[in-house]
């Protein structure tokens, strides 16, 4: 029998399919911005300060819009619109009908795959408590 992210829409998963679906790269964590005049997004290497920088999960993921009152709540119709998904986001990936990356956790059954790809960013990226400008830490768009 096919895994339900090849028989189900993102609309018709529960709740638990749908967050099995995150691969943990903490990539969707990390701080845009956005030109005012042309819409252009930049992303940085800055994290949102509840993102934990080595394991790349939010420290109180329950709770975060208590703590974060803008973190984005991604939702199967939000996904299109979401331009700043990453290309490896599982989420992206099937709304766009192409597979789950290889090193994605639900095909090796391992959270680290993800980490050991280099698709997440562990290693690189930086907490916001740290004070720092995010102009400064612009990696691309």
């Amino acid at each position: 029998m096919p895994p339900f992210w090849q028989t189900k829409s993102l609309a018709e998963l529960s709740p638990q399919e749908w967050e099995s679906l995150c691969d943990g790269c903490g990539r969707c964590c990390l701080h845009k911005l956005e030109d005012e005049d042309t819409g252009e997004l930049f992303h940085t290497r800055v994290a949102c300060r509840l993102l934990d920088t080595h394991s790349c999960r939010c420290t109180r993921y329950a709770n975060r819009r208590r703590w974060v009152p803008d973190c984005v709540r991604l939702t199967p119709a939000d996904v299109p619109r979401f331009r700043w998904l990453p290309e490896t986001c599982a989420y992206r990936r099937l709304a766009e009908g192409r597979p789950l990356p290889e090193w994605h956790p639900l095909l090796t059954g391992d959270r680290e795959s993800v980490h050991a790809a280099a698709a997440s960013a562990r290693g690189w990226c930086i907490s916001e408590r740290d004070g720092v400008d995010l102009h400064v830490h612009i990696i691309g768009r």
